[in-house]
Parts: structure tokens; sequence; C-alpha cells
């Protein structure tokens, strides 16, 4: 166990005639009784030597290693007086000793005889290395020891845990404090090679939840972890067993802690060694001992106790850097600004906390737009925050506010950072509040070997890459909500996908979502594994597979789309070589002579406008109207204004100067007035006065508000805050005739950023083309926009490839990668 000291040594001895012995060999000085003992305790099982369980187990090898060593040092005279003290450290030190843990000691003395220390060692360590048992040992002075913990790192960590055994109790103490006090004075020193041995164990030993034969000692999650906190709350930078709130799945750190120690009790009981790796044929075995149930369910229990050590050592690594001591010009440094980033969300000192006038037990949304800060930002979340919104925060209504939908959207739309800000709610209880369908899959252990994650990860992981495919669907948001669930019926009795479609459509009613959407929810879970397995099972030349398809999804080419975009993200959520070309060119074709067999998508047509708007607009003059939406925090924005070039984006601009995000937009007008409809949402705070808009509409109409210059001066602002200036999805632009000479439709699909309308809007008046209505919507941070356009009588390919290349300038795209091969980004239709 870990913990030897630099300079100590490992014997084993047998004497001749001996070999091979182990514990039934008779050893005739002085720990046969000690060896005797341990092997009564590992063959219990008979009716007058009950089996101990795992944790009674550890419980008892303590109490017997603790009564050789004392009755054997004081036979050696190792006495309160006697300048010689007997150490513990690894798991005897951590009263967490293992059938065949190592046995790591200290002897210490102090201005004693260098023949009577010789002596005493001999006499000390010779009987244990005759009975077989593994042993650590070293022999130094409270000095000595000290410098090996100087200048060793892992000497250092053992000796954290060191403890007293016998002998001279004030010198075991003049060690084990000033271990301590220099760990805690130099620990700034320190810090990073802390981190850096933590972070190459993990590269060497992965992730325990992830792992099919996972080192329950050394990989990422397990019992090094517990100690590394340890260590850190030695420190005094974080607690050692970090609070993760009252609704923690698993019972927390500690319970996780000894769920771990049990196991790995079991795993040596069961090899009859000492052992790290979990065997996956001895899996059962412990699981069945444990009372856990098969290898599965052990599989699960491991992976959630691996999660939630991995989570706190997480937190508290954060914590701790937050917590080093300043020394020479840092201590000078002003505090960390608090950053807004949402209604109540700030960042502050690399966190995403809670600002201070947020009020928890009044905002039940409040969770959503931390967890969404937090993934869009890729900042992770103050533990504290999280322990605060678990205890305060009441749950949402039913059905849920519109923007609490949308703020679900937006965590599900950022990529990669929505693993992290997921798993970081489901570990402190929250996720499951907000999902408590969520419990059945939680670290649900795969059934087929194809399958890299645990089926929770396995849904986040789709989440992830359905963001970076969103642009290829009409509704990202049903595409975002249907990699979420796609597999949450896994976990109970019944096809997963009928018992999903079902869930699904209790889930989509208590979002709020509209009845026609909770139908395609519904349907996409049911068949989302409909195109993978016509593709690669039935035969796509006959007309009976293809009209299979189209029948099971009643002609819905919104639905065939959504289901083509889930499969590739599906599998390649799944592990590596489950998506390739000749998957990938099965579904396209099976999709494509769907398609053919499908009516086509209608095109989108303008918002009728209400007369009363008509009416205001016919009089002329410039008219901004706000009133309360249906949302807690969203307002309706009416501006009526002569409809001038550019007046599109001058509005749009002027709401978003005045942190107003764009939820939707009717664009329209009569006569010589253009009526323009936004349903916004405020960033912080209330909405500015519909007066104050007016006036700086005016501004920015005769060119006396620099619009761009302030909006990139925001955009510069947020990409400080750590908000990425790059997509997670390519964007998409499509064009559709209309049946009128010179009309066309553009349809924009692609990610939002602050000002976007704004500046598609110039980007289109800077092309020349005039903009006869618009749709546009944002579903959480993505925007699915539809242009009608008037080209007059050029508007041939030449003129709309001008027109995408001014578009493309200002909307969000990926970050450039170092490979070729880009096959573009655009379709026409």
């Amino acid at each position: 166990m870990g913990g030897g000291l630099v300079g100590s040594s490992r014997r084993q001895h047998s004497s001749d005639g001996r070999a091979g012995g182990g514990e039934d060999a008779v050893v005739s000085n002085g720990a046969a009784d000690l060896v005797k003992a341990r092997r009564r305790l590992l063959e219990g099982g008979q009716p007058r030597n009950p089996r101990l369980d795992a944790e009674s187990l550890r419980s008892a090898l303590v109490d017997l290693y603790e009564l050789w060593l004392t009755s054997k040092g004081a036979e050696l005279g190792i006495t309160a007086d006697s300048g010689l003290a007997v150490v513990a450290v690894g798991g005897l030190g951590r009263k967490e000793m293992l059938p065949y843990s190592d046995l790591d000691l200290v002897l210490l003395h102090d201005d004693v005889d260098a023949a009577r220390v010789a002596e005493v060692a001999d006499q000390l360590w010779y009987p244990l290395w005759d009975a077989h048992i593994k042993l650590d040992h070293s022999v130094r002075t409270v000095p000595q020891a000290l410098r090996v913990a100087n200048d060793d790192m892992i000497a250092a960590l053992g000796m954290l845990e060191a403890r007293h055994i016998v002998g001279d109790a004030d010198l075991s103490s003049l060690l084990i404090g000033g271990v301590r006090r220099e760990w805690r004075t130099g620990i700034r020193s320190r810090f990073d090679e802390l981190i850096a041995q933590a972070k190459a164990r993990w590269e060497r030993s992965g992730e325990i939840a992830h792992r099919a034969e996972p080192d329950l000692k050394n990989g990422r999650g397990g019992l090094r972890d517990i100690q590394l906190l340890d260590a850190l709350s030695i420190a005094q930078l974080t607690d050692a067993m970090p609070g993760l709130g009252p609704d923690v799945p698993g019972g927390g750190v500690r319970h996780a802690h000894r769920r771990l120690l049990d196991v790995r009790t079991e795993l040596h009981r069961v090899a009859g060694r000492s052992r790290d790796q979990l065997r996956a044929q001895d899996a059962d075995e412990i699981g069945a001992a444990l009372r856990i149930g098969d290898r599965f369910d052990l599989a699960r229990t491991l992976s959630d106790s691996a999660r939630t050590v991995s989570y706190s050592v997480d937190v508290g690594l954060r914590t701790a850097a937050n917590a080093l001591p300043r020394r020479g010009l840092a201590r000078l440094r002003r505090m960390p600004v608090r950053r807004p980033l949402d209604e109540g969300v700030v960042e502050h000192a690399g966190e995403v906390v809670l600002a201070r006038d947020a009020r928890p037990q009044r905002d039940p949304g409040l969770i959503l737009r931390v967890a969404a800060a937090s993934a869009q930002t890729g900042l992770p979340m103050s533990a504290n925050t999280l322990n605060r919104l678990s205890e305060d925060a009441p749950e949402l209504r039913e059905p849920w506010p519109k923007d609490a939908l949308n703020d679900l959207l937006v965590l599900l739309g950022a990529g990669r950072g929505t693993i992290d800000a997921i798993e970081a709610l489901d570990r402190t209880g929250l996720w499951g509040r907000l999902l408590p369908e969520w419990g059945a899959v939680r670290d649900l252990p795969p059934r087929d070997v194809l399958h890299t994650w645990t089926v929770d990860r396995h849904l986040m992981e789709t989440v992830a890459y359905a963001s970076a495919l969103s642009t290829r669907v009409a509704r990202p948001d049903l595409l975002a909500l249907g990699a979420l669930l796609h597999d949450i019926g896994k976990g109970r009795a019944g096809d997963h996908s009928v018992v999903g479609a079902e869930l699904a459509t209790h889930i989509g009613r208590r979002l709020g979502l509209w009845p026609s959407d909770v139908r395609t929810l519904s349907a996409i879970v049911r068949h989302h594994l409909l195109l993978p397995d016509t593709a690669t099972r039935r035969d796509l030349d006959d007309p009976a597979t293809v009209r299979f398809v189209v029948d099971a999804l009643d002609g819905d080419p919104q639905l065939l789309e959504l289901l083509h975009t889930l499969a590739e993200a599906d599998s390649l959520a799944t592990g590596p070589g489950v998506w390739g070309e000749w998957k990938a060119s099965l579904i396209g074709e099976l999709v494509r002579r769907c398609r053919m067999v499908m009516a086509g998508e209608a095109l989108p047509r303008p918002e009728p406008i209400a007369p009363e708007l008509l009416a205001k607009a016919a009089a002329g003059g410039v008219h901004v109207t706000l009133a309360p939406g249906e949302g807690k925090h969203t307002y309706t924005v009416t501006v009526i204004a002569p409809d001038t070039p550019g007046l599109l984006s001058e509005a749009a601009g002027v709401l978003a100067l005045h942190s107003l995000r764009v939820l939707s937009a009717a664009l329209g007008g009569v006569g010589e007035s253009a009526i323009n409809t936004f349903v916004v949402s405020p960033k912080f705070g209330d909405p500015p006065d519909p007066g104050l808009l007016r006036q700086e509409l005016i501004r920015a109409i005769a060119g006396d508000l620099d619009l761009s210059g302030q909006l990139a001066r925001r955009e510069r602002e947020a990409v400080g805050a750590q908000l990425s200036p790059y997509a997670k999805a390519q964007p998409r632009l499509m064009w559709a005739e209309t049946g009128t000479a010179g009309h066309v439709i553009l349809q924009l699909r692609a990610e939002d950023r602050i000002g976007l309308l704004t500046r598609l809007a110039a980007a289109l008046a800077a092309s020349g083309a005039d903009v006869r209505w618009a749709k546009v919507v944002t579903m959480g941070s993505a925007v699915v926009d539809a242009f009608c356009l008037d080209l007059g009588a050029d508007s041939g390919p030449a003129r709309r490839a001008a027109i995408e290349e001014t578009i493309m300038a200002v909307v969000p795209k990926p970050a450039p990668k170092k490979s070729v091969g880009d096959n573009g980004t655009h379709e026409g239709s």
C-alpha cells in the first residue's frame, strides 16, 4: 500500500527447507500466531468462525497487526522512554488494512546506539519476513524522515498518513506533526507537482467508471484520489470529504470511499493475494459477497462511487488552487471581478457562482441558468453554488416555463461543455431533480461490448455529438432532446425504445412542449434504431424496405431528418469504429429513397399582422412598445418605423445593446412602414423603458449611434468571460423558390452570437437584398431563420453566392482544423 519511504527496502525471507511453505510453514521466531490468526480471519465461514464482512475484516486485521506489533515492541523494549517508536504508514496507518496489503512501518530512533537500533530492527523485521508477510520498512531519525518527505512527493504523501503504534509517542508526534507542518507551509511550491503526479496516474490507469477491468487503487475516482483529498485537507486548502448536497445519489464521498474499499477487500480475498485491478472473471463472486448483485450491478456501483470521487477531486483541486497562499506581487493584485453571465449568474475567480442579489428560493429556473452558463463558458460551477441550489431552489412547476426550457436547450447545445455541466448537476443531486427518470440509467453499465460508456454518459456523449450536427435539421431543439432521451427506457423491463417513447411523452409534457412536438419527441425515441437497423439488415433495393420506413414514420420528412442525424450522433457516441463510411452510406441511401417517396416540406410563410398594428403603421412615425411575454423573463417588443434600408439591423442592434436576447421575431410591413415584432429575454435584470429604446432607435436610424462598434466591444467582453467565439456546428444556408419572380427564401441554420440578427440584416442590406418578410427563431443556442428576399432581375447563382459569402462572414463557425478536405457547408434546394 502507498506511502513507502525513499530508502526503504523490502525483503521476503524463507528459511532452508521452507521454500514455498507460505502461511502453513512452521514459523519459529515470533510471527506464527499472527499468521495463523490472519488465516483464520480469511477462512471464516464456519459456525464457530463466521465469515466477516469486508469492513469488519479490515478492522479485525488492523487490530491483529497492532496487537502483534505492540506485543513485539514491548518484548524488544520499545517503550515510552526508550527513544524508539514504531510508526505505521499506508493501509495500517489509515486503519484500512486489507487481507494482503503490504505492512508499511518506520522504526524511529532518537540518540540511540546504532548497534542497539540494528538489533531491534532485525528482531522486528525478521519474524515478519520469515512469515512471508510483505513488508516495506525503514529506520530513520525524525530529521532524516523529514528530509525524505521534503525531497520525495510519494514519501511525503505516505507520511501524511503516519500513525503511532508503539514506543515513544512523543517521538512519533515529532514526525507526524513535523511532516504535516512542512506539508502545509510548502504546499504552494509543491502543488503543481502534486497535480502533475495525479494526472500522470490517471493517464496510466484510466477512469474506473468506464473501464471493464478498473484499477481500484490508482484509477481516476479510486482510492489514491481519496488520499489526494486527504492531503489537500491536511494542507488546509479544502475539505477531505466535500459536501455534495442533500440529494446526492449514492450517499456522497464517504459512502463511495467505503464501497471502493469493500470491493478491493473482497478482490484480495478472492484472488488470495494483493491485487488492485478488478478482473472480469472475479466480478460476479465479489458482487455476491458484497450482496450487490451480479457483475453488472457491481459495475454500476463502482461507476457511481468513482464518479462521485472524481467530481469531489475536481472540486477539491479547484478549491485548493484558489486557496493557495499568495506571495510577492500576487498578494497585491485586486480581488477577482464578478462578471455577469446571465440573470442571477456571474463569473468569479474562474467559477460560475450566484450573483449577490440572486434568490434561489424564489427562482426555480436558476439551476438551469447556472448550468447553461457553465456549459457555454467552460467554467465549472462553484461547489458552494451547487450546494446552495440543492438546499434552496424549489421544484420547477409543470409544465416548465418557456425560459426554463430554453435554458435547458442552451445547456444541451454547448458541445463538450454539456457533459461536465450535467455531470456536476448529477453528482450533486440536481439533475435527478430536474429529470427524475434519469435514475434508472445513472451509472447503468452497457450490455454490449461495443459501448464504451455507461448509459447515462452515452446519452450525454450523444447530446454533445448532436450539437455539432444541429444545423442539419430544421428543429435542433428536438434533436437535442431526442439525443438526451433516446435510451432513457433502458434499465427497465421491456423494449427500451417502447418504454422510452412513453417516458419521452411524459417528459415532453412536463417540459412544456407543444402537443405536436411531444409526439415527434416520442417518435424519435421510439424509432431511434429504425434507420441503422433497417439499412444494415434489409435489402435497400426492395421497395418494401423503403415503404416500411415511410409507413413507420407516417410519411413525416422532418422526423426522418431528425432520425438520420441522431443515428450518426448515437453511433459516434457509442464507441470507436461504430460509425464509418459503410454505415453512413447505407443509412444515407435509405434516407434518400425515403425522401423521394415522402412529400416535400412546406416553405416558411410570413406571420399574420394584427389589425391594430396595421392601423398604427398606417399613421406613420416611429413607435416602440414593450409588453410582458408568456414567460417570467420574456417580453414582446414591437417596432413600427418607416421601412428604410437597414431598419431591421438597427432595431435588432438597439435590442442587443440593451442586453435583450431575441428569442423569435416576425418581420413584415404595410405600405411605407415596417412592422417588426421581437420576443426577447433580458440577459440581466429588468428590460429598459420602451421610450429609451425608441430614442436609441431614432439615433441609430440617423447614424448617431455606433451599433457595430459597441456590439463588437460587447462580444469581446463575452469572449473574455470564456465564451467561445467558435461554433459547435457548421452553419448551413439553403435557398428555395417562392413562385414570385425575383423573390427567394433564404434559410439559415447556425449558432447564435451577440447581435447576430443585427449583423445578418446589415449583411443582407449591404448585398442589396430587400427583406420582404422574415421569421427568426432561437432554440437554445441555435438559430433557424428564414428571410424572403427580393433580388429583382438578378437572382442567379452568382448573386446568391455573393450573398452567401457576405452572410458567412458574420455567422459563428467552428474553429479551423489543421487537416484539409472540407467539403463545404452550404446546400441549395
